[in-house]
């Protein structure tokens, strides 16, 4: 599994909340662990950026403020996920060891839904912090030893969650030689179903590569296997959605905290997956923005 927070039960989830001294938030995820789970449906987050300060702002933005809409949004559901991914820049600037408790306490209304939460690094994390604070995950058994890449298969189709955190604060990122060897491996042996990759850092250039280094090489070995459809990554703190010429979709992710640019939507993804394509519906933060309820059909390329 990628970094992986399990859902919590319904008793585990009133004994945590009672202890934290948080009994007042106990319905909107009670409420969601009553729902039916829809297998198609997944929540697609990035760049929530949270701070051990609750009340840190950057960019004039409170991040965790920003988070806790999104949750209370996603337990407010009518039938919740089958679970939610962060593509990266999970912590606020440099992946310290209190910004990651803070994230698994923001996280337990959602897990308390019944929601299980699939976490991937960015250039503003620190993988050594991260395993640390989830404890159970430092000495969890990885396809790679010393990266967090992971394949979860579903019904409609595979989530490959690659790690693109070459060092913590540097911008670009790298995937390297052992993960796209990983990953083509990985890809081979599961051509049945549509393949969806995750990395957090967005298509590099030669002129100036502020995200993935090694693009060309992931672009080699996911253009040729036909059943990938979708490359799906945050970093630039912007949401747009294109399609590269080999028919691979290229779903740029909104930030959750902070924009970079003025006017541009802060929310998350709602993906339902179908048997040929998928819907993505973006939520802003600000249901007022003009954004708001966005909705792009994808059709998988053939294979």
């Amino acid at each position: 599994m990628p970094i992986h927070l399990p859902a919590i039960s319904r008793r585990q989830f009133i004994l945590r909340s009672l202890i934290g001294g948080a009994g007042l938030a106990l319905s909107p995820g009670l409420l969601a662990a009553a729902k039916r789970t829809d297998p198609d449906s997944w929540a697609l987050l990035a760049d929530t950026h949270i701070a051990a300060d609750s009340s840190r702002v950057a960019r004039g933005i409170n991040m965790t403020d920003h988070f806790t809409r999104v949750s209370q949004e996603l337990l407010s559901l009518p039938q919740r996920p089958a679970g939610v991914f962060i593509t990266g820049d999970c912590a606020y600037n440099s992946g310290q060891a209190d910004d990651y408790s803070r994230l698994v306490e923001l996280l337990e209304p959602i897990r308390g839904g019944q929601m299980p939460v699939h976490l991937a690094l960015g250039n503003h994390d620190h993988r050594e912090r991260f395993w640390e604070a989830l404890g159970e995950e430092k000495n969890a058994k990885r396809p790679l030893a010393d990266r967090q890449v992971a394949l979860l298969r579903t019904p409609q189709a595979n989530w490959f969650v690659l790690d693109s955190l070459e060092k913590t604060l540097q911008t670009p990122g790298l995937l390297g030689e052992g993960q796209l060897d990983w990953l083509a491996r990985a890809l081979d042996a599961n051509r049945k179903k549509p393949a969806l990759v995750l990395v957090h850092h967005n298509p590099g250039t030669m002129a100036k590569v502020g995200g993935l280094k090694d693009t060309e090489a992931l672009f080699d070995v996911i253009r040729p296997r036909k059943q990938v459809k979708a490359y799906i990554f945050g970093h630039t703190h912007a949401w747009q959605v294109v399609q590269d010429p080999s028919g691979i979709h290229l779903i740029n992710l909104p930030p959750v905290a902070y924009v970079f640019r003025e006017g541009d939507p802060a929310g998350w993804v709602h993906a339902t997956l179908g048997r040929k394509g998928m819907r993505l519906e973006l939520r802003c933060v600000d249901p007022a923005h003009k954004s708001h309820g966005q909705a792009v059909k994808l059709n998988w390329r053939a294979a």
